[in-house]
């Protein structure tokens, strides 16, 4: 190899390869920053666009969890109303049914009649109560039924049906207004009371069922966003104990780049003794 002061062979390539491991160097260290071995497009753009794929599968989920843990506290709630409402009816009965003895008196006829109209305002006030988020799906007022998002689409959903307990409905049959003050009023409000009772609970049934599947299909989510944000983790995120490792390697690799550079730069000055 020819010795000129002009071009220094040794010295360019050294100058490559401490580049090359400096920009290595500065991808492991990164790497180590951010914690992903994939942090943008440029990275690996085809597993880039799949992770970040999968991110908007996993937020939107989030939202689907959002809407599911609503629909799960307006069914626990409805049901602690509808539990509440049961046990209302199990006293009306006792009342409804000490009005049937004919051998009460005035005052006594009275009392228990007091008694059923107490528990008949305590069963609206449960009602109208039963109230989560702006939605009662025990009154009426929520409509037929209430939909929640199921899945990231958007385009599946949950449906939780509306049971109106209201007094004088098609569940409750018994008017608000009804009264036992007579033996007679008390057997026809005992026709209506049982079918009412046995009403509720077919109610309180369905609706336990459909509380049920919405326990069910919320944990099917927490699973699937857990399994979709580890497989994101496996597509972009380093492996820190390899990182470090590497890190080390290529700080050697460094330090010898830099002195190989110094030692070609000094190999010109050899000229100088030629002409000693």
């Amino acid at each position: 190899m020819a010795i000129s002061v002009h071009t220094n062979k040794s010295a360019l390539v050294a100058l490559q390869n401490l580049n090359k491991t400096n920009d290595e160097l500065a991808g492991v260290q990164n790497r180590i920053n951010t914690g992903l071995k994939i942090g943008n497009a440029k990275d690996n753009a085809s597993v880039w666009s799949i992770a970040q794929g999968q991110r908007a599968d996993i937020g939107a989920l989030g939202a689907v969890k959002m809407s599911l843990n609503r629909a799960q506290s307006i069914s626990e709630v409805s049901m602690a109303a509808g539990e509440s409402v049961s046990d209302l009816l199990v006293q009306l009965k006792e009342k409804v049914v000490g009005a049937m003895d004919t051998s009460l008196d005035t005052q006594a006829r009275k009392a228990l009649d007091d008694d059923f109209k107490s528990i008949l305002r305590q069963i609206t006030q449960v009602i109208e109560n039963a109230e989560f988020d702006g939605a009662n799906i025990l009154d009426g007022t929520s409509g037929a039924s209430i939909r929640f998002l199921a899945n990231a689409d958007a385009n599946a959903y949950i449906t939780l049906s509306g049971q109106n307990l209201s007094l004088g409905g098609s569940i409750l049959t018994i008017a608000s207004t009804a009264s036992i003050s007579t033996s007679t009023l008390a057997t026809n409000i005992l026709t209506q009371l049982d079918a009412s009772i046995a009403n509720v609970n077919a109610s309180l049934g369905s609706l336990g069922a459909q509380a049920k599947q919405i326990e069910a299909h919320n944990k099917f989510v927490d699973k699937l966003t857990d399994v979709l944000t580890a497989g994101v983790g496996n597509l972009v995120d380093a492996d820190l104990a390899k990182e470090s490792a590497r890190l080390q390697a290529l700080q050697v690799q460094q330090q010898l780049g830099a002195q190989a550079l110094s030692i070609a730069n000094e190999a010109p000055q050899v000229v100088l003794s030629l002409f000693q």
